[in-house]
C-alpha cells in the first residue's frame, strides 16, 4: 500500500504553534496526514485526494489585511472538514457570519455538548469536559445553515457543524494535552466523520519506504551520516535493508559527543549489524572552528557546514563514489526549520535541515522525513533494534556544543561530559529514565563562590534539565523525588572537577524550549 492508497488527512497550516500536535494526534490513531500551507490550490487538493481536511488555528484575525484564507469551495465539497480555532472563525467568516473581534480567552474552559454524536460521539451532554482555549476572536452565532454543537460559560458557540454536509468547527484546541478528551474528538473526526481506516503502521511504513529507497537509489551507492542517535540509526538500518553493502556509514567524531558514545556506535553497527562503518576523528577541526563562537545559530551553522565538508572528504577518500546522502531528518525538524505552513514561526534551525550548504555534493535520502520521534522509535523496534537503544533520549545533532552556553572549549566539554554521564547514570539507577522524554546537563557561562574542604572555590554552575512530553512539541518539567536530585547534585559536585553548584530547570515548553540553545 502506497501513501496514496492510505486514507489520509490534509492539514492546512494557518500559523498555529500547535499545528504539529494536530498531525501527531492523527498519526497516533494510525492515520496518515501531512501539513501544507493554505496557499495550495483547490486543484492540488483535489489531486492529493484527502479523506478529510483540517484547518489549523493561527495568530491572525479574519479581519486583518492580507491574512491567509481558504477557498470557499472546500466548504461545498464532499470531503469532511474540521476548522480549529482560527479555522472555525474562517469557516464562519466565509459563510457570512460575524466573528467577534477582540475577546481574548486563554486557558481552560468547561465544555457542554448538546448531543453525544458525530464529533462528540461518546460524550454525555449531562457531563462537562475541560477544553483549552487560546484565541482573541470568537463566534457568538453559528452561520446560516449551521447549528451549534457545544458551548462554554463564555462561548455560546464553542463548536458547530453544517446541517447538510460534514463541515465542523471547534473554537478550542482538541490537539493539546490540556483538552482532556481532545484525543476522542480527533478520533471521532477521523473515524466517525471521515470513515478513515487505521492502516498507517510501522510495518506498512517500512515496506513502503524500503521500496521507495530502492527506487530512488537504483544501482547507486549511498553514505549515511551516522551520529549514534535514534534517528540516524533507524535511517541507516532502513537504507541498509534496502540496498545492503552499497551503504557506507560514516561516523564523524566532532568531539561534541557524550561519554563513550563513539565506542557504543562502533560496537552496535560493526559487530551487530555488520555494516560498512568508517569512523573519522575530526574533533580538533570542529573545536578550532567553534573557538570564540557563542551564538547558538552560528554554532549550528559551523557544525552543519563542517560536518558536510568532513563527510564529503571522507567519502571521497574511502572511494565510495556515493551519489546519495542518508539523513535522519524528522517531520518536526522540517516544520520548525522550514516553516511548512508559511505563517508558522521558525523556532530554530536544525543543522541537518537549514544548515546545509547550497553546493552539497549529494542527493538526499531522508526516509524518516515524514515521521515524528515516537513513530521513529516504533519503526526501530519493528526493525529489531535493541530497546535500550531505541528508547534513548533525543540528542541534538550539534551535540554538547549547544549545551555549553558560551565558548566551547575542550575543558568545558570534559566537565559537561562527565557531569551528564553522572546525571543519566543516577536517573537510570532510580528507575526513572523511561519516565522522562529528555534529560541532560547544561554548563552555564557563570561561576560561583563555594567552599570545599575549608577552601574557597570559584567554579562553574551546572543546570539540570528533564522534561516529560508526548512528542517534544510541548513539555513539562519532570518532578524528581528530592532525594534523587540530592544524590545527583552531591555526586556531580564531588566527582566532576570544575563544578561547585547545581541547579534544576523547572521551565515548561512553551514558554521555554527543551534545549537551552
Amino acid at each position: 500500500m502506497t501513501h496514496e492508497e492510505h486514507d489520509r488527512i490534509l492539514i492546512l497550516d494557518f500559523g498555529s504553534q500547535f499545528t504539529q500536535l494536530i498531525a501527531r494526534r492523527i498519526r497516533e490513531e494510525r492515520v496518515y496526514c501531512e501539513i501544507h500551507p493554505p496557499t495550495v490550490s483547490l486543484e492540488w487538493i483535489r489531486e492529493w485526494n484527502p479523506t478529510g481536511i483540517i484547518l489549523s488555528g493561527g495568530p491572525n484575525s479574519v479581519y486583518d489585511e492580507g491574512v491567509p484564507t481558504a477557498d470557499p469551495a472546500l466548504l461545498r465539497g464532499e470531503v469532511p472538514l474540521l476548522g480549529i480555532c482560527y479555522g472555525m472563525q474562517l469557516i464562519a467568516h466565509l459563510e457570512g457570519a460575524e466573528v467577534r473581534h477582540g475577546h481574548r480567552e486563554y486557558g481552560r474552559a468547561e465544555l457542554s455538548v448538546k448531543a453525544g454524536e458525530g464529533l462528540f460521539a461518546g460524550f454525555d451532554p449531562a457531563e462537562g469536559s475541560t477544553v483549552w482555549c487560546s484565541h482573541g476572536d470568537h463566534v457568538d452565532e453559528a452561520p446560516a445553515g449551521y447549528r451549534a454543537l457545544a458551548s462554554t460559560n463564555t462561548l455560546p458557540v464553542a463548536a458547530f457543524r453544517a446541517v447538510d454536509r460534514p463541515v465542523y468547527g471547534v473554537q478550542f484546541h482538541p490537539e493539546v494535552a490540556h483538552t482532556h478528551r481532545g484525543d476522542e474528538i480527533i478520533s471521532n473526526f477521523l473515524f466517525e466523520v471521515c470513515g478513515c481506516r487505521p492502516t498507517w503502521t510501522a510495518g506498512a511504513f517500512i515496506e513502503e519506504t524500503v521500496a521507495k529507497i530502492r527506487e530512488q537509489v537504483g544501482d547507486g551507492t549511498a553514505v549515511c551520516g551516522l551520529s549514534g542517535g535514534v534517528d540516524s540509526s533507524v535511517a541507516a538500518v532502513l537504507v541498509h535493508r534496502a540496498i545492503g553493502d552499497r551503504l557506507t556509514c560514516i561516523f564523524v567524531d566532532h568531539g561534541l559527543l557524550r561519554k563513550h558514545e563513539r565506542e557504543q556506535v562502533e560496537r552496535m553497527f560493526r559487530s551487530h549489524y555488520k555494516m560498512n562503518l568508517v569512523v573519522e576523528d575530526s574533533s580538533e577541526l570542529f573545536l578550532s572552528r567553534l573557538a570564540g563562537v557563542v551564538d547558538p545559530e552560528e554554532k549550528r551553522r559551523v557544525i552543519g557546514n563542517s560536518f558536510i565538508e568532513v563527510f564529503d572528504s571522507t567519502a571521497r577518500r574511502e572511494g565510495t563514489g556515493a551519489e546519495f546522502l542518508v539523513q535522519g531528518t524528522l517531520y518536526p525538524d522540517v516544520i520548525e526549520s522550514v516553516s511548512v505552513g508559511g505563517p508558522s514561526v521558525t523556532i530554530k534551525t536544525h543543522h541537518n535541515v537549514g544548515g546545509l550548504p547550497d553546493e552539497m555534493p549529494f542527493a538526499l535520502v531522508e526516509p524518516l522525513r515524514e515521521l515524528f520521534k515516537d513513530e521513529v522509535r516504533q519503526v526501530g523496534r519493528e526493525l529489531g533494534l535493541p530497546e535500550d537503544f531505541v528508547g534513548r533520549h533525543p540528542f541534538p545533532g550539534p551535540g554538547l556544543a549547544i549545551r555549553i552556553l558560551g565558548d566551547v572549549t575542550p575543558e568545558r566539554l570534559e566537565i559537561l561530559r562527565d557531569a551528564d554521564a553522572v546525571y543519566l547514570e543516577e536517573i537510570r539507577a532510580a528507575g526513572l529514565y523511561d519516565d522522562i522524554w529528555q534529560a541532560f546537563a547544561v554548563l552555564l557561562p557563570v561561576q560561583s563562590v563555594g567552599v570545599m574542604g575549608d577552601a574557597r572555590t570559584y567554579e562553574f554552575v551546572l543546570a539540570l534539565r528533564a522534561v516529560t512530553s508526548r512528542d517534544g512539541m510541548t513539555a513539562d518539567w519532570f518532578q524528581f523525588p528530592h532525594d534523587v536530585l540530592g544524590r545527583i547534585s552531591t555526586r556531580i559536585i564531588n566527582e566532576v572537577k570544575g563544578v561547585n553548584r547545581v541547579t534544576y530547570d523547572i521551565s515548561s515548553k512553551p514558554p521555554a524550549t527543551i534545549e537551552w540553545e
